[in-house]
């Protein structure tokens, strides 16, 4: 392909539609025409990155391989495509100004005014073509966050409004996607809130070409040539998106059957045939109809908002994917099982899963939670603060040091048997500080771990300050806990498990961000063998 080809995903009417999902599904389908695609997301706030953000605000934090605390969307563009993202994937307003503020200090610009138009706008569209050139990828997608009409968007708009014109038609393409709502009184779908987001894009000068309508109800013709008269979007480029029954998943095919894949590459010129899409309709078929089911508690203190463990839910659906095994997901908030015990949110679950997370609040719970699973021998994953759950769990009551704690919980503990790394004790920042990223992890052979991974060296992402603390390691082991991975130099403790328990294991990296649907973690799909065997 001479050129690399542009498509930019705006959203209107509401946020949480699901552009990233629809730009994901969209990469799939491409990908299978046998296309190198990649994927981006410009987030209009002001923070510099998301990973000093409440996950009640923001969800989770997705880590890269190279260590950029991005955006949850990212972890949609890595399960649903090859996409080789950096940090240079995520931009959001708070990079694009530390940079221009940065260039103006040093006189960059010689002493000319500052603005929007040209400066932060060049500083968007120099983002695109680092991506472009860095990924060098036939189709690059770059999803706006926000709304259209949100007054911190404005820039990212007009930047790619500037963008397209630069790499003309034939190479660029926007996709719009929007709410169809419907009123139950009046017993219709609605297109007027769709035509007015789309007449404050044409304001801004970017003519959609295509539409993305979120619906509950399927769209009949009338609203479909409504939307393509009023919106001036060709009747055939009016796509269906309704919500799925089983899986987001399922998208992609919805996507498929809508002849999205044909109507983008009969734009920009694209040539590749329709890819094979058997694998994926394999994979649906489990989840539709599993031949087993089992019981999973994920034991966390942000349960209240679902995307707060997003890459954690969709790895243990992956993992059942590929089990042929329905995955019921039960959410409980720690703070419950420390006023009224683990056993009335624990007994008869198949598995225990605890989390990573940050502060106090709730701690005592995940630990009555790892306790719960010790002793009932109920199949145990524990991730980043899970495995520090684990081991302050295994040391007050295995070993006897009844204040065994963490310092991030307690500066004071006599037994820290978990601790600050050294390179951390005089950082201030909250920002980007942290260890994170991709580092190599050495297993132990015979273990558990070992087995499941099936090779010696493994290369996890890590997001935290506190270390198991060496002092207590010889104690440990010798009381029945494995140190079954480490990193090359044998410093670090990076996974757990017990002996004479059939699945408790925890790893100190964050494995939820490398599982796909259709390779599921090898660390999930052993905790959910082991809890199939346990129910």
């Amino acid at each position: 392909m001479p050129h690399p080809k542009y498509i930019f995903i705006t959203g209107g009417v509401v946020s949480s539609l699901g552009k990233g999902l629809t730009a994901a599904s969209l990469g799939t389908l491409l990908e299978k025409r046998g296309l190198k695609v990649t994927l981006q997301k410009f987030d209009p706030y002001l923070n510099v990155d998301p990973g000093t953000m409440s996950p009640f605000q923001h969800g989770e934090v997705y880590v890269l391989d190279d260590g950029a605390e991005t955006d949850l969307d990212l972890g949609h563009y890595e399960r649903f495509t090859s996409a080789p993202l950096s940090k240079r994937n995520n931009l959001t307003t708070g990079q694009v100004y530390e940079t221009v503020l940065m260039k103006e200090r040093r006189g960059d610009y010689l002493g000319k005014t500052v603005q929007v138009i040209p400066h932060v706008t060049d500083e968007i569209k120099k983002r695109i073509r680092e991506v472009a050139a860095e990924s060098k990828c036939d189709v690059i997608m770059t999803e706006i966050g926000g709304t259209t009409g949100d007054i911190e968007g404005l820039p990212f708009l007009e930047a790619i409004r500037q963008f397209a014109l630069e790499v003309g038609p034939e190479n660029a393409l926007f996709m719009h996607v929007t709410l169809i709502p419907y009123i139950k009184a009046a017993g219709e779908l609605k297109s007027k809130p769709t035509q007015q987001s789309v007449a404050k894009l044409r304001e801004i000068g970017i003519q959609p070409h295509i539409l993305i309508c979120r619906t509950e109800y399927p769209l009949d013709r009338d609203t479909r040539q409504k939307l393509s008269m009023f919106c001036n979007v060709q009747i055939d480029a009016v796509i269906e998106e309704m919500d799925v029954n089983h899986s987001i998943y399922e998208v992609p095919l919805m996507l498929e059957r809508e002849k999205l894949d044909d109507l983008v590459c009969k734009h920009l010129r694209i040539e590749n045939p329709k890819g094979d899409m058997s694998d994926w309709q394999s994979f649906i078929a489990n989840l539709i109809a599993p031949k087993h089911r089992i019981n999973l508690a994920v034991v966390g203190k942000y349960i209240e908002h679902q995307d707060a463990y997003k890459s954690i839910y969709e790895s243990l659906v992956h993992a059942g994917g590929a089990l042929a095994t329905g995955v019921e997901i039960t959410k409980i908030d720690s703070e419950d099982i420390e006023s009224e015990g683990a056993a009335k949110f624990l007994e008869g679950m198949d598995g225990i899963l605890v989390p990573g997370g940050f502060g106090s609040r709730g701690t005592e719970g995940k630990i009555m939670a790892a306790q719960f699973a010790r002793e009932h021998k109920i199949p145990y994953l524990g991730l980043c603060l899970g495995m520090q759950i684990g081991v302050i769990e295994f040391c007050r009551n295995v070993l006897g040091l009844r204040d065994a704690h963490s310092t991030e919980f307690n500066e004071k503990s006599p037994h820290p048997v978990i601790a600050l790394m050294n390179e951390q004790h005089d950082v201030v920042d909250k920002g980007g500080t942290m260890r994170l990223g991709s580092s190599p992890c050495h297993l132990v052979e015979g273990t558990k771990v070992r087995e499941a991974y099936g090779q010696p060296v493994i290369d996890e992402r890590h997001r935290h300050r506190y270390e198991v603390n060496n002092a207590y390691r010889a104690r440990m082991e010798e009381n029945g806990l494995t140190i079954a991975g480490t990193s090359p130099d044998g410093k670090l403790v990076e996974v757990i498990e017990l002996k004479d328990h059939p699945w408790f294991v925890a790893c100190q990296y964050h494995p939820e961000f490398k599982s796909k649907p259709n390779a599921a973690h090898p660390l999930f799909m052993g905790f959910v063998k082991a809890a199939l065997a346990q129910h």
